[in-house]
């Protein structure tokens, strides 16, 4: 088994060898000079040899010190060019992201080729996944989390503030079954996602009898339910973020003004110990600019 001396001691050793100077040495490691001196020490007592010696004010190295000095150089030298080879392989190739099918299509996929044009050496792998157990995987790198932002283990970076809000197509707006206040939208067919309750809140919002809002098809996903609303097929009850492209080509109109604030939100989430590293900084910087930019321009 080999007997290393402390790699504070070397570290220490090292830069005070480097400058000449346990003051200049302290300030490069941002720590007390006293803490410098203290780890040389110990390091000439594991060695057992002296390392520096003092001549009017100078700090000059011994024989042994000069030695050792050039040889510890050349090592950390090696580490720091291994180091940055290895972060410059972990900020090019593939990354993998999981996320829920609707929010893949309707929002992350129209937005992926700036991405792609931003960081052409990174290859993005989509893989569109229902539910969230709140662990990633051993082969996802990061994933987008439908809920409260609370998952162990796992950073979390909430991207939009979200509501929900009443949409149809113009041909159903323009029918035969007037929408003059919120009570006509008993009168149509209500289209719902997984979240079935929704419309019962959002009734209860606007004074109606909580029990309504029971009728209409239920959709596994929130992009069926938004195209049957394009399609005239009834009224959906829609996520400010996922429905926006359609409400901005003109494919949909906001029936009401009232919306339905969420308590839960779409989340990057990432492992905690990869969160500032690599390629998975990298884009959660890019995502997290551009969830911002979009926003600022919206308000």
């Amino acid at each position: 088994m080999r007997k290393l001396p402390p790699l504070n001691a070397l570290k220490s050793f090292e830069a005070a060898a480097r400058h000449l100077s346990f003051t200049r040495a302290a300030d490069e490691l941002f720590v007390t000079q006293a803490a410098v001196s203290h780890q040389v020490k110990g390091l000439e007592e594991f060695l057992g040899v002296k390392l520096f010696l003092r001549r009017n004010r100078n700090l000059l190295l011994t024989p042994e010190g000069q030695s050792y000095y050039l040889e510890l150089k050349e090592i950390f030298d090696h580490i720091g060019q291994a180091t940055e080879r290895l972060k410059n392989a972990s900020e090019r190739g593939d990354l993998t992201i999981s996320l829920p099918p609707s929010f893949a299509i309707l929002w992350f996929v129209p937005r992926l080729s700036r991405f792609r044009e931003a960081y052409p050496d990174i290859d993005v792998r989509i893989r569109a996944v229902d539910e969230v157990d709140g662990s990633l995987t051993d082969d996802v790198d990061v994933a987008i989390y439908y809920g409260a932002g609370k998952w162990p283990g796992l950073r979390a970076y909430k991207l939009h503030k979200e509501y929900l809000l009443p949409v149809c197509s113009p041909l159903l707006l323009n029918g035969t079954k007037p929408l003059r206040e919120p009570a006509d939208l008993l009168n149509h067919t209500l289209l719902h996602d997984e979240t079935r309750n929704a419309w019962k809140d959002w009734f209860r919002l606007v004074g109606i009898d909580k029990d309504k809002g029971d009728n209409g098809p239920i959709f596994s996903h929130s992009n069926l339910a938004l195209k049957a609303a394009v399609h005239g097929q009834g009224i959906a009850l829609a996520n400010n973020i996922l429905v926006k492209p359609e409400i901005e080509a003109g494919h949909l109109i906001q029936v009401f003004p009232e919306v339905l604030p969420r308590t839960k939100a779409f989340y990057l989430v990432c492992r905690e110990s990869q969160a500032d590293i690599g390629k998975i900084a990298t884009f959660r910087r890019w995502l997290l600019d551009v969830v911002e930019e979009e926003e600022d321009a919206y308000e």
